[in-house]
């Protein structure tokens, strides 16, 4: 599969491109129209870089409508002009071109030459990727803060989510395959209250993420839901009360039956998980709980999910503990007598 999505570049954008690379342009508007990707806009010169990015770069955005930018910056490498890549995904967008846009975004850069893109930014608003915005990311990249443990995963499954279809190694961490088109309205209902249950399977010989069931479930027939002899995905809205309060979580829950499965399948549904949660938690804005591995769908009863979705904290202390004396031996006999016992021996 050449394309995460299926969306080719046109010829005309193809035939762009290498102009730009020879340096012809120095910005670059791309759209997907008619599932092509095509130049939306362009401008052939500017007199720095610095001076014109936010008259180049920030009248290109519309605020209901993803898009990629490509700017030339004054630096060059040994291919040329090295280029700024943004990743323009405004909050008002609808979800599907979110997620349209997200899952093309490899195809595009690999299409211009990754070794002509120096650097890259993503951004919801126009702060984001605006000369400010840039060069604060400019100033984090030379000294980064220092992560938290949820900010590393994070980070981790981005890196995940670039990696193309075409990248099948043995240290492959992540794949990407693009999810069908009937599998996003699920989510989205499940997102509205509107289903209770979806679950998703991997299309082999299409390279897809495919809907499997959306079956009204309750917690009872979560088990059934589970099959023994292939791996799936599970989204699952978890209706249930927490010290007197009614809540409604959703809970992704990851099921592998172990090598009932072949090696391929195994192999493909576990680097497919992060880019999938990834794109859901990020393109659908799907708040996801809790997230949960299981070999057989016996294991998911009542008493299992409130326990993965609320752990109990222990927290035992022992106070001022007095530590044990040597083993086998009383201690010194204490030789001093208390007030009641002086009473006594008068």
């Amino acid at each position: 599969m050449s394309h995460q999505t299926g969306i080719p570049v046109s010829k005309e954008l193809k035939d762009i491109f290498a102009r730009a690379r020879n340096g012809e342009f120095c910005v670059l508007k791309i759209v997907i129209e008619n599932e092509q990707l095509k130049v939306g806009a362009s401008r052939e010169s500017v007199t720095r870089w610095d001076q014109e990015y936010d008259s180049c770069v920030l009248p290109l955005l519309e605020e209901q409508q993803p898009a990629y930018i490509l700017y030339r910056l004054d630096t060059m490498n040994a291919q040329g002009f090295q280029w700024l890549f943004i990743a323009w995904s405004p909050d008002l967008s609808p979800v599907r071109q979110k997620m349209l846009y997200a899952a093309t975004r490899a195809t595009l850069k690999k299409e211009f030459g990754n070794s002509h893109i120096k650097d890259e930014i993503f951004g919801t608003v126009r702060e984001d990727v605006s000369l400010s915005g840039y060069k604060k990311h400019l100033v984090s990249q030379k000294d980064p803060a220092p992560l938290t443990a949820a900010e590393e995963e994070l980070q981790k499954i981005k890196g995940e989510t670039e990696i193309n279809v075409e990248t099948k190694q043995p240290t492959l961490q992540g794949v990407t395959f693009p999810i069908q088109e009937d599998a996003v309205q699920a989510l989205e209902k499940l997102q509205n209250k509107e289903l209770s249950y979806v679950q998703l399977k991997i299309d082999f010989n299409h390279e897809k993420i495919a809907l499997a069931d959306t079956t009204h479930t309750e917690i009872g027939d979560l088990p059934k839901r589970v099959p023994k002899e292939s791996a799936r995905y599970h989204f699952f809205l978890y209706k249930h009360s927490h010290e007197g309060d009614y809540l409604e979580s959703i809970v992704f829950i990851y099921s592998m039956p172990g090598y009932t499965c072949s090696i391929r399948e195994r192999m493909l549904y576990s680097s497919c998980k992060n880019p999938l949660i990834d794109m859901v938690e990020k393109q659908l804005s799907l708040e996801i709980t809790k997230k949960i591995e299981i070999g057989d769908g016996n294991e998911l009863t009542p008493d299992f999910l409130y326990e993965e979705v609320h752990p109990k904290q222990h927290a035992h202390r022992q106070i001022f503990a007095k530590p044990k004396g040597p083993a086998g031996k009383r201690g010194i006999r204490r030789l001093i007598r208390g007030p009641a016992e002086s009473d006594k021996a008068d």
